[in-house]
């Protein structure tokens, strides 16, 4: 079962369901433009090669600490399917693209204070047979959830081509192709079910 809503279980190889919301559940997320940007940070952090800011200062290259294995953006928050190699790499990641985003939406909307709701929340996953059912649940956040251009169905579909900050290859492993992945997710009777089992284990709950 996903250890609940914590990261004093920091503990290396593991899987993690983070989650953040914005403060008062207010939008985090207003236009194309801001999920891009918030994607791009991401990017920032997990590409190939290291990044560099504007000041010429570079950026924590943490590709070798985690991998990003699915997400979605929502209005106002997100989920990430995270594999943890290292201890800490989660908690350095968070801190640096909330911090950057809030940043970048502080400056365009003339906002000030803190963006999210208090920390954000992680659930460790330490049975593989529910990485599948939570990386289902992350991806069917939205009412439309096939067509849906901020999450990362299009890449698990195989209608675009993964970013290499992208890593779906471990949950797509766990089925015999993406077919077979696409079917588990349109299982909505499976999916309920599974959801009211899991539901208190969620990072968000």
């Amino acid at each position: 079962m996903p250890v609940r809503n914590t990261m004093r279980i920091d503990v290396s190889d593991s899987y993690y369901h983070v989650y953040s919301r914005g403060r008062d559940k207010a939008p985090i997320f207003n236009t194309p433009d801001d999920y891009a940007k918030f994607l791009e940070i991401i990017a920032r952090y997990l590409s190939v090669e290291c990044k560099t800011g504007k000041d010429g200062i570079p950026y924590p290259h943490l590709r070798d600490q985690l991998e990003l294995n699915a997400y979605c953006l929502m209005g106002n928050h997100f989920h990430l399917l995270i594999y943890q190699h290292q201890r800490g790499g989660i908690s350095l990641f968070m801190k640096s693209i909330l911090t950057s985003y809030t940043s970048y939406f502080n400056r365009k909307y003339r906002h000030s204070g803190s963006l999210f709701e208090s920390r954000y929340k992680a659930a460790r996953i330490d049975n593989d047979s529910y990485l599948s059912h939570i990386s289902r649940y992350v991806h069917l956040n939205p009412r439309s959830w096939k067509l849906y251009p901020y999450s990362s169905i299009a890449y698990y579909r195989g209608r675009s081509a993964s970013p290499e900050w992208l890593m779906p290859e471990r949950v797509l492993g766990q089925f015999g192709g993406r077919a077979d992945y696409y079917s588990f997710l349109c299982d909505y009777e499976g999916y309920r079910d599974m959801l009211a089992e899991i539901k208190y284990d969620l990072a968000d709950k």
